[in-house]
């Protein structure tokens, strides 16, 4: 019973029933889900072991895991609709969470972010030559044992990484600078 409404729900991407059968569907279908998403070997015999309708699986569960992708978990949502007239009993709408438009207004609230890795890469170098730098700062012994051409080199690593990161200055200002910087080491050197 659980495989056959397990289908049903991939297939239309909403049912209803029980809000007893419901649980028990969501039980059963959250960790399949999740064991799909891990393509592996194992995990693909495992879901189609339990479905019963091979050929949907192979239309349907494809694109439904470059939408849950993202998602951690709770890939189902169930919502009370109210009491059956024949036997009274309470009855839910059982759905697979991304497919509802209602909710989720047509668009994917989670945006993927768009990673530039090369600036990633950067922030990353530059971290890490300042811890070195700090290590190096607090602990006299590291700096015997390396090599002390490496400090320099990475306090000119570190500068070079952090000017491409800012906007350039413009050459008057710069030759302004180094100007009173020369001034300032004459005037240190004749005192």
């Amino acid at each position: 019973m659980l495989s056959n409404m397990a289908c049903s729900l991939i297939d239309h991407k909403r049912i209803n029933t029980t809000v007893a059968k419901a649980k028990a569907l969501k039980q059963y279908v959250e960790p399949l889900i999740t064991k799909a998403k891990n393509d592996s070997t194992h995990s693909r015999e495992l879901y189609l072991v339990t479905f019963v309708r091979k050929k949907l699986l192979k239309n349907y569960l494809v694109q439904y895991l470059l939408k849950l992708e993202i998602r951690p978990g709770g890939y189902t949502r169930i919502i009370k609709i109210g009491n059956r007239l024949g036997d009274n009993a309470e009855m839910c709408m059982i759905e697979l969470v991304d497919f509802n438009d209602v909710y989720t207004n047509g668009k994917d609230k989670r945006k993927l972010k768009h990673v530039d890795v090369k600036s990633q890469l950067l922030k990353l170098k530059k971290r890490l030559l300042l811890k070195m730098l700090k290590l190096l700062k607090k602990h006299p012994l590291l700096r015997k044992n390396l090599l002390l051409k490496e400090a320099p080199v990475a306090e000119a690593n570190l500068n070079k990484v952090s000017d491409a990161e800012e906007a350039p200055a413009s050459d008057e200002n710069s030759k302004d600078e180094e100007e009173k910087s020369d001034d300032a080491n004459d005037e240190d050197q004749e005192a």
